[in-house]
């Protein structure tokens, strides 16, 4: 599925506005003198992350009519080495339900294939370009 977001900065320093086309939202990074109004690069992709794991673990135990009631899901980046081309995210993952253990384990396979884990996981090869003037 295609996805599009454009990012804006103008006359607010370190502060982006990012947009979806239906949706508008902040992002910031928090310099002394500044708003902090928003999350940080590094944190908005660890939430894509999570929401896209949460999201992926809901819905197949939707339906798979598993007892899962909650899920919470903690990340961090813990190593960020771009000489050695390494970033390591740790990816804790609580599920709260009457689980039993082979459940668990599937749910945690089907979270390493949700297509954001996936997407990080894999090459990705950015391509820029300046925009006409």
């Amino acid at each position: 599925m295609p996805s599009k977001v454009t990012a804006t900065s103008a006359s607010v320093p370190y502060q982006v506005t990012l947009s979806d086309g239906a949706h508008q939202w902040l992002a910031d990074i928090a310099q002394e003198g500044t708003e902090d109004a928003g999350p940080g690069p590094h944190e908005l992709l660890l939430s894509s992350l999570g929401a896209c794991t949460a999201i992926t673990l809901g819905l197949y135990a939707r339906r798979k009519q598993l007892p899962l009631e909650s899920i919470h899901v903690a990340l961090e980046i813990t190593v960020e080495d771009p000489a050695a081309g390494l970033t390591r995210i740790e990816r804790q993952i609580s599920l709260q339900g009457d689980l039993d253990d082979t459940q668990r384990q599937r749910l945690l396979q089907v979270a390493n294939a949700c297509p954001i884990h996936r997407l990080l996981s894999g090459t990705v090869d950015i391509h820029s370009e300046l925009a006409p003037v």
